[in-house]
């Protein structure tokens, strides 16, 4: 017998590739279990239904995204360094093997208040990340930073969605710096704290 939470761990993973490959909709429980392979009642033991489950797998990947920007905003006080993470952090969730990104971004559940709120909350999270930085960098008002923030976290994920759905016919490491480079030279020209603009 697996320990709790690693039993968990599985059932989630066999979750993800299902609903990743057939949506909310068509996905079944019988599915889930048989590609976990447990029965149906110990899925059930884990998470109560369906819509649960599949709530389960989007907090962890709305999680993970966020986290990645937060990381690139605290990972260095270099900005254009700054910049070019946190848009690595886009490309990086929608490149991943796991096809996660589509449980958040291309959910055919959008329209759920409960699967809506949480990827709003992935794009809160990211903006108020950038934001803070901005405003400890600049000086501008929040409103300024926000809007600022959002711009770049919208390019980030729009760029990286375009890339991917193209097929990556730009090298990932050149369609980062491509992107990076037209966010860096917009925020570029704010100037920090203490210099003149």
């Amino acid at each position: 017998r697996l320990p709790r939470s690693a039993r968990r761990k599985q059932l989630l993973a066999a979750a993800q590739e299902v609903f990743v490959a057939q949506g909310y909709h068509a996905a079944a429980m019988d599915d889930i279990a048989e590609r976990a392979g447990v029965s149906k009642p110990v899925l059930y033991q884990h998470f109560p239904g369906k819509m649960e489950l599949y709530l389960a797998l989007l907090d962890t990947h709305c999680d993970a995204i966020v986290a990645k920007v937060h990381d690139a905003m605290r990972g260095t006080s270099d900005n254009k360094e700054r910049v070019s993470a946190s848009v690595r952090a886009y490309f990086d969730f929608v490149d991943h093997e796991s096809e996660a990104f589509r449980l958040v971004f291309e959910s055919d559940l959008r329209n759920d208040p409960a699967v809506r709120q949480r990827v709003e909350r992935v794009e809160q999270g990211c903006i108020a990340a950038i934001t803070d930085t901005i405003i400890s960098d600049t000086g501008v008002s929040r409103a300024h930073a926000e809007l600022l923030a959002s711009g770049l976290v919208g390019a980030a994920e729009t760029a990286a969605q375009f890339w991917l759905a193209g097929g990556r016919q730009v090298p990932k490491a050149e369609a980062e710096a491509l992107v990076a480079a037209l966010s860096w030279r917009g925020i570029a020209s704010f100037p920090l704290q203490g210099e003149s603009a």
